[in-house]
């Protein structure tokens, strides 16, 4: 399965005695519902099991931690590559991509990870991080639209990174509303009217008689 790029620097170390997938999935929960700035290192700690020395022994510190959950996230729940590229049309990418997100955000009740944990944390790298995996979310779906201007599907002069702006503030937008108790069903009918605004190939003209 291909992974979407990130620019997240990997962190390596020696084996631990513990689980290290689990802990990151621990971390990610705090994170997901605290934030950056609103997840101490106690809460940390508590969650995934281990003291402070392991944590900073693991994964460096807590920076360094929210980076390498983030990567976590977005290669497992959060990665679009699939849903992208197997659908037959870009149309039916962008669609199966919002679909997915109005069926998942909700049962996490706090949106998108990458929307809502990272945006204004005091750290100046997770937010050069987060704004430049969004740029990276945005940047799939253009070229995705831009595949579907390649093979026909939309007129030449489409305007591919304005499409993917469009759709990718609706899925931000949808995130937000998840986070504030949108159910499925309106999350749905967001995409269902979000789709409408996709252009459409202009009827060939007739020749005259």
């Amino acid at each position: 399965m291909k992974k979407t790029e990130t620019p997240i620097p990997a962190v390596r170390g020696r084996p631990r005695a513990f689980d290290r997938g689990e802990a990151l999935r621990r971390a990610l929960d705090v994170f997901w519902r605290k934030g950056y700035d609103g997840a101490s290192l106690s809460d940390l700690t508590a969650a995934m099991g281990i003291n402070p020395p392991s944590l900073y022994a693991a994964f460096g510190d807590k920076e360094a931690l929210y980076l390498e959950a983030l990567r976590h996230y977005l290669d497992g729940p959060a990665c679009r590559d699939v849903l992208l590229e197997k659908a037959p049309t870009a149309r039916a990418a962008i669609e199966s991509l919002l679909m997915h997100s109005a069926k998942a955000l909700p049962d996490t009740g706090m949106g998108c990870m990458l929307v809502m944990s990272g945006t204004n944390a005091s750290s100046p790298k997770v937010r050069k991080t987060s704004i430049a995996c969004r740029a990276n979310a945005e940047a799939s779906l253009r070229k995705r639209i831009e595949r579907g201007i390649r093979e026909g599907e939309l007129p030449a002069g489409t305007d591919a990174a304005g499409l993917a702006k469009f759709y990718e503030t609706v899925g931000q937008g949808m995130s937000t509303q998840a986070a504030d108790g949108a159910s499925p069903k309106s999350l749905q009918a967001v995409v269902a009217n979000a789709m409408r605004a996709w252009p459409g190939k202009k009827p060939a003209r007739r020749k005259a008689a």
